[in-house]
């Protein structure tokens, strides 16, 4: 996991380093750069291949081709085997990329299965940028005067680009050529794919063993894919299903090789996520790790919290600081974990979602949150890892898991008074956990460590009623309460030129 800059066009010496500066803290362990006729490539790096394997930008065997990449391709042995041709120099999954590009164009990418970031640029001038399709990797750009930049993270660019700066659309690829071009979707546009399930939907209708088996059979196959690397893989684990499950069958795949797993845990004392994931490793068996935090911790993060993750939307900041405080325990001990992130968005996990009555508002509900996901919650979660030199991984959301997703009728995803949300995964995996966590009632991360009321009550009361109705329509859309109005203050401080409305994501309530 890295940090990657770029530039097509032409940039000052100067510029370039200040850009790869500020990315320090997602690759603390190498850089390398490269200028290719008149382009320019940066790459801040986090080993966690080895030394061999790592180090970019990678460059084809005939040495007129260089990549640099943030992020992981899980199917990396698949696409090699289908290059039987290639020469590959190094143990990097980022090379994959370099040759599918090298050999067939950038269209080809959507073989991979994975999260990243890639630019490319070769000696006879050609440029490409991509990101992954559901975005879990960032990137972002900036155009004018005939000069094209790229960056990891809004910090990276200098003032005087800010307001210029977009997010880069995910599922697609850009070249001076032909612009933007989309080679995949996060959500399958086959709508045979989207409903290739069928039977009794209805709240309460029984799920066939067979959906419940491939359900549990995916599930186990996409963790089991992500524990690639050199280095530990630990579990980001709050006592919820998502995590809890995810880290059942890791530490399952650990205990087969002889091994424990780390999981960690974060909350105030005593707090509802702290107890039950303490209660969830005592009976994984796993290297248990705890982080208890105060009020005053979390209020004297807040700040640092809200430049990290580039945003001021209220629920956002709120899930953050705690994920803020993990993480940086975290990385004392591992340089990999993974997260129950996204599961709620495919099999129908928040509390809102029970007002949808019909199927088919249910489902593209979760389509469009699936297809927000990169500017909110993935955001959150790559930005406070990356702060302290840490990559989070997200099975949940591979390809092939959102695809089984969708294609399950959501009928049996409708959450009611009788019906608990998830009942797919709670069903799937039955005997994997005891009944009381494996039912437990979800609660949103920054209230379950005890964070949410603490932050809330007390940015409040730092904007008056008459600060709120003057400066909350200094955004668009505008600022909806007291509390995101203390939060863009500390954002407008740090990022005053970039515009929020071309960045960023909000979620529907503050």
């Amino acid at each position: 996991m890295c940090g990657i800059v770029g530039d097509h066009g032409g940039i000052e010496p100067d510029a370039a380093a200040r850009m790869m500066e500020r990315l320090v803290h997602r690759g603390p362990d190498d850089e390398g750069s490269v200028e290719v006729a008149g382009s320019w490539l940066g790459h801040r790096r986090l080993s966690i291949v080895d030394v061999s394997g790592g180090k970019q930008p990678l460059v084809n065997e005939s040495g007129d081709l260089f990549l640099v990449g943030n992020g992981e391709v899980y199917n990396q042995e698949e696409v090699r085997e289908a290059l039987p041709d290639v020469h590959f120099s190094t143990a990097s999954d980022n090379e994959v990329a370099l040759h599918l590009i090298d050999k067939f164009g950038p269209g080809e990418l959507h073989r991979l299965r994975g999260m990243f970031a890639f630019i490319v640029a070769r000696e006879d001038g050609r440029f490409v940028a991509a990101r992954d399709p559901v975005g879990i990797k960032p990137l972002y750009w900036a155009s004018r005067d005939g000069h094209t930049r790229f960056a990891s993270e809004l910090r990276a660019f200098d003032e005087d680009w800010q307001s210029d700066v977009q997010a880069f659309p995910p599922g697609h690829y850009w070249t001076p050529e032909d612009g933007l071009v989309r080679f995949d979707y996060a959500v399958p546009r086959d709508k045979d794919k989207l409903h290739k399930f069928d039977g009794p939907s209805e709240p309460g209708a029984q799920i066939p063993d067979e959906i419940l088996d491939l359900i549990r059979e995916r599930l186990i196959r996409t963790v089991e894919r992500q524990m690639m690397g050199d280095v530990p893989v630990g579990v980001f684990l709050s006592g919820g299903l998502d995590s809890s499950l995810v880290a059942a069958i890791a530490a399952r795949w650990y205990e087969k090789r002889g091994e424990k797993l780390k999981t960690f845990a974060v909350g105030l004392e005593d707090s509802p996520d702290l107890l039950a994931a303490r209660a969830v490793a005592e009976h994984l068996d796993t290297e248990h790790h705890e982080s208890v935090y105060t009020a005053e911790d979390a209020l004297d993060a807040l700040p640092k919290v809200v430049r990290i993750i580039e945003n001021f939307d209220p629920s956002l900041v709120r899930s953050a600081v705690p994920n803020h405080i993990l993480a940086e325990f975290t990385a004392k001990h591992v340089k990999v974990v993974l997260t129950g992130e996204g599961a709620d968005e495919i099999f129908a996990g928040y509390e809102y979602l029970e007002g949808f009555g019909t199927e088919d508002d249910l489902h593209e509900e979760l389509i469009q949150s699936i297809e927000g996901l990169h500017n909110l919650n993935l955001q959150r979660c790559d930005r406070v890892t990356m702060a302290h030199g840490l990559e989070a991984r997200v099975p949940f959301l591979e390809l092939d898991m959102i695809e089984l997703g969708l294609s399950l009728p959501a009928g049996w995803k409708l959450a009611s008074e009788d019906q608990m949300e998830k009942r797919l995964l709670r069903q799937a995996f039955d005997g994997w956990l005891p009944d009381d966590f494996l039912w437990r009632k979800k609660s949103q991360f920054g209230d379950g460590s005890g964070a949410s009321s603490v932050l809330k009550d007390h940015m409040e009361e730092t904007v008056s009623e008459d600060e709120f109705e003057r400066e909350r329509a200094e955004v668009e859309p505008s600022l909806r309460t007291r509390e995101e109005v203390a939060y863009y203050r500390i954002f407008s401080d740090y990022l005053g030129e970039i515009r929020p409305k071309r960045t960023i994501g909000r979620f529907a309530t503050a």
